[in-house]
């Protein structure tokens, strides 16, 4: 039995109270909006005529409206026409304080992505219901209403605070796009959480491991025009208690998570090319191979240079870095030792899909053997697509990648595939999303053999895909899953998950979420059973800027984790977490 000790307990009564009160909006206005999911934002953009429009990047398109329209889009484009607008620009000719800071990108929609409930009349935030406060869209934000925001917050969008005057901002807008002169932009803000691990037979190690997790991410962002940017963002991220070794995203007491320029370099078919560089966050497609990670204490970070041209129907995306890993008592540096690099390229081609072209190459030069496996140096070459969309209720999603290069001195051949289909009834009760996926990911059938065939997953967000326990990896596995999504009221997310996992072949290892082989039988006498894995995940969005997240989570070990387990080792395992975030 899992033995539950609140993380909230640890917060004061007043302190808890403050945090709430400061999420409480000012105005009473009820903005349009689409009511993002917990992977999805919004953005605006102009169309080709200037119209203004609103632009769902989980949708990818483009939608015109009409002169009764009271969005954030055209409330803008109302108070950059009005000469009684309230900024600070001297200038006689309004600027348009859309375009600052020109460098956001509205983050792709990942998989097994819901269809969330997005009109009233109803209550959009706990804090709604017991206020009374019905409203008939729900309120915008740059921050997703889930206590996990997968984006950076250097991409979240804030520009609709433009059309709302400065008295009638809540306290979180007060602190965003504040125009300093004519031509300067700046915002701050960040996030506290705190996050409780209850773990019972944890890392198949036959410990319990009950702990918390802190963080507190403080960020700073200016603009000059949409010619320069310069973005930085400070983390201080720390773990007690625990029984095990703390992971090394665990803790990184006082670092710098980003801190990068942008700069606008040319114009490429009447878009602006720009090049980042700095340290930087990197988030692309389905996040399956490249995520900044944001269920870790201290997200992923990379330095290096970026280009990249955004438009339409194209994004166009190329970088190379150096992977930063985390250091607890030093200052992060890059690892010269792990260089990551690629291309990306986004097709947007109508309303709800999107299209993606890959080439990704990540190079390690550091020695690693783990179950007897060499598993570095490497370099390896992943060529990938991947296409999702949605229409009429029915939901898609495929993805696959060949790799190429070598391994521990052997030539490296691999692959990894991905088919999901799904199904939303938007006007059902609950508001229903269902999902049937298979995963697969190459193994090897004679490791050392002089060839590998083990794929490696890159920087991927594991915990998402291949279960909250975070006991498989997308390395040597095929994995069956159903995913049900639920929204009792609009700010109460139920996501139940179901998986059953199998090796692909069974003289390689057991990979974990993180890539490291940690459960072995090199005869393949031990089969290639792994077991099933259920969770469930409830998600209160209790104000605009507070959640609370508490998911349940159970591995049934199949029989290779049985015959590979030692004498006092158990092959079960369960976990209980709870996070409170606050964003400001």
């Amino acid at each position: 039995m899992l033995r539950f000790r609140s993380a909230l307990g640890a917060l004061p009564a007043a302190a808890l109270a403050t945090l709430l009160a400061t999420s409480v909006p000012v105005n009473a206005q009820d903005p349009e909006t689409a009511f993002p999911a917990f992977p999805t934002t919004e953005s605006s953009v102009n169309t080709p005529d200037g119209e203004a429009a609103v632009f769902d990047a989980s949708l990818g398109t483009v939608g015109a409206h009409d002169q009764h329209c009271n969005c954030q889009e055209c409330q803008l484009a109302a108070m950059q026409s009005s000469s009684a607008n309230w900024d600070l620009c001297p200038s006689d000719a309004p600027i348009d304080w859309s375009k600052y800071p020109a460098t956001i990108h509205p983050m792709p929609r990942p998989g097994i992505f819901p269809i969330p409930p997005n009109q009233g009349p109803a209550y959009f935030s706990l804090w709604d219901q017991l206020t009374g406060e019905v409203r008939q869209t729900p309120p915008k934000s740059g921050y997703a209403p889930f206590a996990i925001n997968a984006w950076p917050f250097f991409d979240s969008d804030w520009r609709y605070v433009d059309a709302i005057s400065p008295e009638e901002r809540d306290a979180v807008e007060q602190l965003k796009r504040l125009k300093l002169g004519d031509s300067l932009l700046f915002s701050t803000g960040g996030e506290f959480w705190i996050k409780h691990h209850n773990e019972h037979n944890a890392r198949l190690t036959q410990k319990d491991n009950n702990f918390n997790l802190t963080h507190v991410r403080l960020y700073g962002d200016l603009s000059y025009k949409d010619l320069f940017r310069v973005y930085g963002e400070y983390i201080w991220a720390d773990s007690s208690d625990q029984s095990l070794t703390p992971l090394p995203p665990d803790v990184d007491r006082g670092d710098l998570l980003d801190l990068f320029v942008d700069v606008k370099t040319f114009e490429l078919d009447g878009k602006p090319v720009y090049v980042r560089v700095g340290r930087q966050e990197l988030l692309y497609g389905s996040q399956r191979l490249i995520t900044p990670l944001p269920w870790a204490n201290k997200r992923h970070s990379f330095q290096g240079v970026k280009v990249f041209r955004h438009g339409e129907k194209w994004d166009l995306d190329a970088f190379w870095t150096q992977y930063v890993p985390p250091k607890s008592g030093k200052f992060d540096l890059p690892d010269d030792k792990q260089q990551f690099a690629g291309a990306w390229a986004t097709y947007k081609p109508k309303k709800g899909e999107t299209v993606d072209f890959y080439y990704l190459m990540y190079k390690n030069d550091k020695s690693s053997v783990q179950s007897g496996i060499v598993r570095s140096p490497f370099e390896t070459h992943t060529f990938g697509t991947r296409w999702a969309g949605d229409q009429d209720g029915w939901l898609w999603d495929f993805e696959s990648a060949l790799q190429c290069g070598n391994q521990g001195g052997s030539n490296l051949f691999a692959g990894m595939a991905t088919a999901g289909l799904g199904r939303n009834w938007k006007e059902a009760s609950l508001t229903p999303t269902f999902w049937m996926y298979y995963d697969y990911a190459s193994g090897d059938s004679n490791p050392g053999s002089g060839s590998s065939h083990t794929f490696n997953q890159q920087f991927p967000f594991g915990h998402y895909y291949m279960g909250w326990m975070d006991l498989v990896g997308r390395q040597n596995i095929h994995d069956v899953n159903a995913h049900l999504y639920l929204y009792p009221t609009p700010w109460m997310t139920v996501w139940l998950q179901y998986h059953h996992f199998w090796l692909a072949e069974s003289r390689d290892a057991l990979y974990n979420a993180g890539g490291a082989a940690y459960r072995r039988d090199a005869t393949g006498a031990a089969g290639n059973n792994v077991g099933d894995e259920i969770d469930l995940v409830l998600n209160f969005h209790v104000t605009k800027y507070s959640d609370i997240l508490v998911s349940y989570n159970k591995l049934f070990g199949g029989s290779f984790l049985e015959r590979t387990a030692g004498p006092t080792t158990a092959s079960d395992a369960e976990s209980l977490y709870l996070i409170f975030q606050q964003r400001f």
